[in-house]
């Protein structure tokens, strides 16, 4: 499967796999309103993937766009979350104060220096299992090497931590995430 940057003509399948592939995701799950939730969801990646990833960052994307990774980089603007603040909090909707806390508690163990940061990763549900992640993950990572920067990420998804692990993250903090939430994980990598 042949893997490229991705550019603005690739937005509305990107998005759609990341919506897709975000669906049933225990972060996404607690920290959106699951009033109209699907569509929530679906501005929730149009906003990250056009207003951060896209423009600050760099993302990687398979020639059908079934497989989607989106990185900040350490030349991406320390603030390039806050023009978009209202907007993600708008899309919070109820959970909007949950959603802050949660955060919160993830951002101790995020690195301060500036990093190679794997945000986003998806594959679309029917093409799980196929080496796409991996494909659409490993030129953020030479990219980081060749910086010789270190890449970080974060998940909540217990099973994902193999994979991770098998890309050269290692698990620096666990947590609970408030009010009961899912298992929050940092990973690390150094650079090779």
């Amino acid at each position: 499967m042949e893997v490229r940057q991705a550019s603005d003509a690739d937005v509305d399948a990107a998005v759609r796999t990341l919506a897709r592939a975000f669906e049933d995701y225990p972060m996404t799950r607690l920290g959106l309103d699951p009033d109209d939730y699907f569509d929530r969801l679906t501005q929730y990646q149009r906003l990250f993937l056009t207003g951060i990833g896209l423009p600050h960052g760099r993302v990687w994307i398979t020639e059908d766009a079934s497989a989607v990774a989106v990185w900040t980089t350490p030349a991406t603007p320390p603030d390039v979350f806050a023009p978009h603040a209202d907007e993600f909090t708008k899309l919070a909707g109820s959970r909007a104060a949950l959603a802050q806390e949660c955060e919160q508690a993830a951002g101790v163990f995020r690195p301060r220096n500036p990093i190679w940061f794997l945000a986003l990763v998806g594959v679309d549900p029917d093409r799980q299992r196929q080496g796409l992640g991996r494909a659409v993950i490993t030129p953020g990572l030479a990219a980081a090497d060749a910086d010789h920067s270190p890449a970080f990420l974060e998940t909540q998804e217990p099973e994902n931590i193999n994979f991770y692990e098998s890309l050269g993250f290692t698990v620096t903090a666990e947590l609970e995430l408030p009010h009961r939430g899912p298992i929050h994980y940092a990973m690390y990598r150094p650079p090779h």
